[in-house]
Formats: C-alpha cells, sequence, structure tokens
C-alpha cells in the first residue's frame, strides 16, 4: 500500500514539474485556442438564444391576437344585445310616459320579458335598467333600479357625456339580490333619453358581462406560468388584473406604458431589474382596450433552452471541459505561489520581534502547520498585550473618576458653619443643634465610608439634608416637593450626582429671583434599564447661550460666601459618562423668567454588578 501511494505521489510530482516546464505551450493554448474558443461559442449561443427568444414571443403575439379575437367577439355580442335594447320602441316607451300603478304593474311584466329575452345571450350576466325613482318597479332591485342610486357610481359623467353611446367601464365588485357572493363585471352603460322631452333622461341601460366570462379565455391560453394576464385602459389604468388592488390604477409609469397605449400590437422589454420582463400586447377592437401579457424573461429563456437543447448540452460541454482544464493549470500555478507566499509569511513572523518563536518544537509537518503555530503563538502575544492595555485603561478612568470626584467645591461647608455661628450669636442656642444635627448627616451621607458609588435612596436623602438646612438658612423661602418612584434603594449611582443640581436650583434659581422666593421639584424613575432624575425649579432661568456652555466648558470655582459663576453641572455631567458611557449624563432645559429643569439619565446597575469599563 506505501508503495502504491508513494508511486502515485511520485507521479503527481512528475505531472506538476511537467505541467510547470510546458508553461509556454500551456499559455500559447490558452492565448490562442481557448480564449477564441471560448468567444465564439459565447457569441454563437448569445444569436441563437436572441432568435429564439424572437421566435417564442412571436408565437405568443400571435396567441394573444386570437385571444383578442375571441373577446372581441364577446363584447361584440354584448354590445348587439345593448342596440336591441336601446332601439327596442316599448322600452323606450315604458321608460318616457306616466303611468298609473296599474299600468306600471303591466309595464314591468313586459319590461321583465323584454330583459329575460336579452339575458339569453350566453355574454350578458345581467341587465340592468335605471330609471326615474318614481317608478313603482325601480323597488324591484334585480332588473330595475332608482336612477339616483347610480350618480355615485365612477362612470356616471362618462355616461352621460357619451350621448347614447356605449361606454365600457373596467371590473369592480357588485352585489346582486339573487347571487349569494359579490360578482366582479364589466358593464356596458348607455344612457337613455325621454321620446316625449329629448333634453329630458329617462333612464341608463347597464349590461353587465362578468369578469370570469372574459379571464376564463385569457386563461385558457396558458400563455405564463409566473406572469400575469391582465387588461388596459387607453390610460394605461388597469380594467382587469389577478391581483384586485390594482384594478383603476396604473401599473407603470414609464415609457413602456406609452408605447403600449400608442400601437395596436408589439412587444416590449420591461425596464426592471429585479426581475426582468416581456410585455406582450394586443388590441380588442370592440372597446380599445389592451390585452397586455406579463412574462418573466427567466421563463422565456427556459423555453429557448428547451428548443435548442441540443445544442446548449454541446456548448456547456465544451465549456465545461475547457473550464477544467483551464482550472488544473491555473491550479497548478496558485499552489506554487501559495507555497511560495507561505514562506514569506513564516520568515515575517520571525522577523517581527516574537522572541521564542524559534525556540519552540515545531514537528515536520510542512509548512501549513509551521504556519499555524506561528500564527498561533502570534495571537496570544497580541491578546496579552489588550490585556494589558485593558487594564491600564481601567485605571486610568478610575483615576479621572477620583479625581472628578475630588473637586467638589467645598464652599458649602464654609457656608454652614458661617451661618451655625451667625444663629449662636442672635439666638439662644435654640436652633444649633438642629444645624449641627443636619450637617453631620451630609458629610456622613456625602463621604459615604469613602466608596464612591452610593445608593439612590442616600442620593436622595442627602439632597434633602441640604434642603432642611437651607431652609433653616434660608425659612420660609422656598418649597421643595419630592415624587419618588418604587424600587430604586438597590440601584447605586457616583455620590454627589443630585446634590450640585439641587443647590443649582436655590442659589442660582430661586434666590436671585425678585422675591427670592419658590419651588423645588425632585423626581426619580425607572425607564427599562435607565434611572432618570430630575430637578425642576421655577426661578429666573437661563438664555440658551448659558445653556449650551453649562455641560461643554468647566466654569470658574464658587467662593466660600456662595457667590461666583460655578454651576457644577460640568463636573457632575463628565464624572456621569465616566460611570455610564458617553450616552449618558445631564440634559438642561431652561428659558428666561420661566424656571430651569436639570434631567439625569444614568444607566443604572445592581450592587453585584461588573463595574463599566
Amino acid at each position: 500500500m506505501k508503495q502504491l501511494f508513494a508511486r502515485g505521489w511520485n507521479y503527481a510530482v512528475m505531472l506538476f514539474k511537467g505541467v510547470m516546464a510546458a508553461k509556454i505551450w500551456l499559455f500559447a493554448y490558452v492565448l490562442f485556442i481557448l480564449i477564441p474558443a471560448s468567444i465564439l461559442l459565447y457569441v454563437h449561443a448569445q444569436k441563437s438564444s436572441h432568435i429564439l427568444e424572437e421566435e417564442v414571443t412571436n408565437t405568443m403575439l400571435q396567441t394573444l391576437k386570437q385571444a383578442s379575437i375571441n373577446l372581441d367577439s364577446q363584447f361584440n355580442s354584448v354590445r348587439a344585445t345593448s342596440n336591441t335594447l336601446f332601439m327596442n320602441p316599448k322600452l323606450v316607451e315604458y321608460l318616457s310616459r306616466t303611468a298609473t300603478i296599474n299600468q306600471q304593474l303591466d309595464t314591468l311584466k313586459d319590461l321583465r320579458l323584454l330583459v329575460e329575452n336579452a339575458q339569453t345571450n350566453m355574454s350578458v350576466f345581467r341587465v340592468r335598467i335605471f330609471v326615474n325613482g318614481e317608478r313603482l318597479y325601480t323597488g324591484e332591485r334585480v332588473n330595475f333600479f332608482a336612477l339616483d342610486s347610480l350618480k355615485k357610481w365612477p362612470w356616471y359623467d362618462m355616461v352621460m357625456q357619451a350621448e347614447g353611446s356605449i361606454v365600457w367601464t373596467g371590473a369592480y365588485l357588485e352585489s346582486y339580490i339573487s347571487e349569494e357572493n359579490p360578482t366582479y363585471i364589466f358593464s356596458g352603460a348607455r344612457m337613455l333619453r325621454d321620446i316625449n322631452s329629448f333634453d329630458q333622461i329617462s333612464g341608463v341601460l347597464l349590461i353587465d358581462v362578468a369578469e370570469k366570462s372574459i379571464t376564463d379565455i385569457l386563461n385558457k391560453m396558458k400563455l405564463t406560468k409566473e406572469g400575469s394576464i391582465y387588461l388596459l385602459a387607453n390610460d394605461g389604468t388597469v380594467i382587469s388584473h389577478p391581483d384586485k388592488s390594482l384594478l383603476g390604477k396604473k401599473i407603470r409609469e414609464d415609457d413602456q406604458l406609452d408605447v403600449i397605449a400608442h400601437n395596436e400590437e408589439g412587444i416590449v422589454r420591461l425596464i426592471d431589474d429585479n426581475n426582468p420582463k416581456f410585455a406582450i400586447y394586443s388590441t380588442v377592437s370592440s372597446t380599445g382596450w389592451k390585452i397586455v401579457a406579463e412574462v418573466p424573461q427567466t421563463e422565456i429563456s427556459s423555453r429557448v433552452v428547451a428548443l435548442n437543447q441540443f445544442s446548449g448540452i454541446a456548448t456547456i460541454s465544451s465549456v465545461t471541459i475547457l473550464f477544467l482544464l483551464l482550472v488544473f493549470i491555473l491550479l497548478a500555478i496558485i499552489v506554487r505561489n501559495m507555497n511560495r507566499r507561505i514562506q514569506t509569511v513564516i520568515r515575517t513572523i520571525k522577523r517581527g520581534g516574537i522572541e521564542s518563536l524559534d525556540e519552540r518544537p515545531f514537528q515536520s509537518d510542512g509548512d501549513f502547520k509551521l504556519l499555524e503555530n506561528s500564527v498561533d503563538h502570534l495571537i496570544h502575544k497580541v491578546h496579552d498585550l489588550m490585556e494589558e492595555t485593558y487594564q491600564s485603561k481601567v485605571q486610568e478612568r478610575e483615576a479621572q473618576l477620583r479625581a472628578l470626584q475630588a473637586q467638589i467645591n467645598p464652599h458649602f461647608l464654609y457656608n454652614t458653619l458661617d451661618t451655625i455661628n451667625w444663629i449662636a450669636i442672635g439666638h439662644n442656642a435654640t436652633d444649633i443643634s438642629h444645624m449641627i444635627n443636619g450637617l453631620a448627616k451630609y458629610f456622613r451621607l456625602s463621604l459615604n465610608k469613602g466608596r464612591d458609588l452610593v445608593s439612590v435612596t442616600d442620593e436622595l436623602n442627602l439632597a434633602k439634608v441640604y434642603l432642611e438646612i437651607q431652609q433653616t438658612r434660608f425659612p420660609k423661602s422656598f418649597e421643595v416637593h419630592f415624587d419618588i418612584s418604587e424600587g430604586l434603594n438597590e440601584i447605586e449611582m457616583p455620590k454627589l450626582t443630585l446634590q450640585p443640581i439641587v443647590e443649582n436650583a436655590l442659589l442660582h434659581g430661586i434666590r436671585k429671583s425678585k422675591g427670592k422666593t419658590g419651588a423645588i421639584w425632585i423626581q426619580a424613575r425607572k425607564e427599562e434599564d435607565v434611572l432618570v432624575l430630575s430637578v425642576t425649579d421655577d426661578g429666573i432661568g437661563m438664555d440658551s447661550e448659558l445653556v449650551q456652555s453649562l455641560l461643554t466648558e468647566p466654569r470658574p470655582m464658587m467662593k466660600s460666601d456662595g457667590s461666583g459663576s460655578s454651576y457644577g453641572l460640568y463636573n457632575v455631567n463628565e464624572r456621569i459618562k465616566l460611570f455610564a458611557g458617553d450616552a449618558y449624563g445631564l440634559e438642561i432645559h431652561s428659558s428666561i423668567g420661566e424656571g430651569t429643569t436639570v434631567m439625569v439619565r444614568i444607566k443604572y446597575r445592581q450592587p453585584s454588578d461588573k463595574p463599566p469599563l
């Protein structure tokens, strides 16, 4: 077995060397024989396919012309019935004269006999006559109807303008008392005049034709399996179509539609990148409608292939043999070049600074195994470098977060101590205990045992303590309203996020207003995985220029007495982005004299969740 394998291998090597040695001859063969032969075969196939395609489409056109003759015969038969009724003197007389109830009953019998005789025509589905509503027999609603019920009909004005000529309608859905289900029909409509007063209209005559009788004629042709056959009016609107939603609409808006409208018959290639088609059309002379058959090009191509099966098989076989030969030659060239490129890649990796590559114990499994081991080692090296970079980035962001949190202005401590001092001087120390207790709570919540994250409940309590202290400092100058949703206690957020916003609302919103009084509303809720906090005041508000700059530009620090221009919002916004990502942060909405709303959006997490990158 080994000897047989060795012989086969040696034979393949020799064949390969022979092919490589004869590469000049192979190049000449491809250039002077294979390529010209392929071009000739392609041109021959295209030319024969084009000729056969024309023959197939012309055959379809002849079939379609025969269908148009059949339809023309059917519509002419209906036209003859309409003419017979239109010219019947009794019908004109009955509709024009004034009669008593008994006379109208007798008239109804005579008219019904006329209608029944007309409906013996196999092409006629129903005869309907619309007359003056004062006629007793308009309540019959089988063959006779009130004329007023027809005035909302979309073709009514056309019938009136035709002055007694037949107007053919497109297919529409009509319900009959004698029929269980609504039926799609065509109607040949014409106006009837009063013989006693020719300028008066005595009625409208409708000869209904079932659309099914028309579509049966079209379907018997079996012209296309995947395409569709339909009728078009002269203006391009659809008269009849398998897809009823297209009735009364223009199926296309392009030059091809104009070609169909202005020619009696022909073949048009429809421009459609997704599904190229042929439109084969012929005219029904009695109505002027066009029978259009849309046949996919793939269907015609399949018929062409069937007609030219032997030639196609011979062509495909020749091309296949030539292709396989060319593939074999190219494969030999590609394998040789691939081997050379593998060696180049391995040398490049070794020169790329991977120190231990040469020291690894490679097995003699060939160049591919060596390349696999080299790339594997390279991937591990890159992974280690990425891990080191990741750790350094995490440490850098943590340092930035701590640095920004450390920048919280200490002026509040000075203001509070100063206030306590003045209270102690001006009173009998009654409120000092309260102020000191509030200050202690504030520091306990804000320091949070050195942790950078606090629960939403603690952050809200910190804002409450701050406002209690400020209410003591500025008694009866503002009101506070809280609207807190349930289930927020376990959610963590960066500490000292809400207090600077509340401080701005009080000192820059309410305290700078004319009356130095107002109200603050604080809300907290969850929206899917986002924590939303908002602080609203009814203070002086800000202009749009200042609002835009608060989150994009760091501002000077406040002085210890609370003066200065700092709003602290840039600091808070940056800390939120470091904590949750650039998609989160603050939104400010404010107008002069209407107050300010600051909204905080943070992607929240539970205490056990992994910190964000």
